[in-house]
């Protein structure tokens, strides 16, 4: 067993044996990289002059005025592109390059990480194809649409729920027949060894900057850090740098959906159990025989049935702790958040509002909290509208 794919007993390379010494490879090529200075002055050069980081880490004035603590926004939905995503694209496309491979395949659900590798792929002349559930190409019109402009071709995957899910089994199994020349850019904190710490590594930008930024506020650490999870990029970005800092609480935001005690949500630590999926073991919802059921959210972001794996080693160590909000929860978030601030999240950082809005009200005034906002909500338009005038919100 490598013991260095594992987060306790979570994580691992379950991948066919066809897919072994594709890992490996990126694997010595992703530690290299990362101990490489050039490689790094590059990474940084494009996160600085392309994707206009740093992010604000911005003071909302008036929520912490009427929930009595301060609470701080990581701005992650002013990167171009719109999200934290784009962060880890970067990383993994000047990786394939470092390698030689001539194409990218990604998976989406939201389509942020969709758009990201395509962008990225434009940049650097590579052919990209994402593979997007057929529920989420209709939901997510507008990014399969920017997709496309950017040169991307999205391929409809029709099976199982049409959705995030759906679209990792694809690409994995297109991967498995084109690696030679192909890279799989992973979107989230999920999938086989390496991908996870490469994941982590690509996104700890942003709680590298909130936590200096933060000092530089407060002069202090933050008491508290929320993010949402799905399969958990942002939130183990928002992590990384304060995992070692045991005075700050960490919470995950997961999707309860329609209820946790409905069959309809994508709380998989509040109800799954450890299972493999995508290359990984992990927390997965399961029934009793072990099939991994279909996951609900109104966001496709978090629309997925399992989660990182070093999210389910943080939360069986209690070191971080993951709540469930519902899609009621996180709608009345979103519209709270853009009216009283006039920021317009994505519905998937909307349920980190949601449960920083929940935790504000046992904190004191000279507390603090740092809310990771993931990504903007242009996507969403048309959920958020299907959403008020009381439509169904899938159709």
């Amino acid at each position: 067993m490598n013991k260095k794919a594992y987060y306790g007993e979570y994580g691992g390379q379950f991948v066919s044996e066809s897919l072994m010494n594709t890992l490996d490879e990126i694997d010595r090529a992703f530690e290299e990289a990362i101990r490489d200075p050039e490689f790094i002055r590059q990474y940084h050069y494009y996160l600085k002059q392309y994707v206009g980081r740093e992010t604000p880490l911005y003071f909302a004035e008036r929520l912490s005025e009427k929930y009595g603590t301060k609470i701080y926004l990581k701005r992650e939905d002013l990167n171009h592109t719109g999200a934290h995503k784009i962060n880890n694209v970067l990383g993994q496309i000047l990786l394939a390059k470092r390698m030689g491979k001539k194409k990218i395949i990604a998976e989406t659900g939201a389509g942020q990480h969709g758009v990201a590798t395509a962008t990225g792929a434009a940049l650097f002349n590579m052919e990209c194809t994402v593979y997007m559930g057929k529920e989420d190409v209709k939901r997510q019109a507008l990014n399969v649409m920017r997709m496309e402009m950017l040169g991307a071709k999205v391929v409809p995957v029709e099976s199982g729920s049409n959705t995030l899910k759906d679209a990792t089994n694809e690409a994995i199994r297109t991967w498995a027949k084109t690696a030679e020349d192909t890279f799989y850019i992973i979107g989230s904190a999920v999938g086989p060894y390496p991908y996870p710490k490469m994941v982590k590594e690509f996104q700890a930008v942003i709680s590298r900057e909130a936590k200096k930024q933060h000092m530089e506020a407060e002069g202090k650490l933050p008491d508290t850090v929320i993010a949402c999870v799905g399969g958990g990029s942002n939130s183990i970005g928002m992590f990384a740098d304060f995992i070692d800092e045991p005075g700050v609480e960490l919470i995950g935001a997961e999707a309860a959906g329609k209820g946790i005690e409905t069959k309809e949500h994508a709380a998989s630590m509040a109800k799954g159990h450890p299972g493999i999926l995508h290359g990984m073991k992990s927390y997965l919802l399961q029934d009793e025989d072990g099939n991994v059921q279909l996951a609900h959210s109104i966001s496709a972001g978090l629309d997925y049935p399992g989660v990182g794996p070093e999210h389910a080693y943080l939360h069986d160590t209690g070191r971080a702790k993951y709540v469930p909000v519902t899609d009621v929860e996180a709608m009345d978030a979103l519209m709270e958040l853009t009216q009283t601030e006039g920021i317009i999240p994505a519905i998937e950082s909307a349920h980190a509002v949601a449960c920083a809005l929940k935790k504000a009200k046992e904190m004191t005034p000279g507390q603090s909290m740092i809310i990771c906002i993931s990504g903007r909500g242009d996507k969403d338009v048309n959920t958020i509208s299907d959403y008020l005038s009381g439509k169904g919100y899938l159709n």
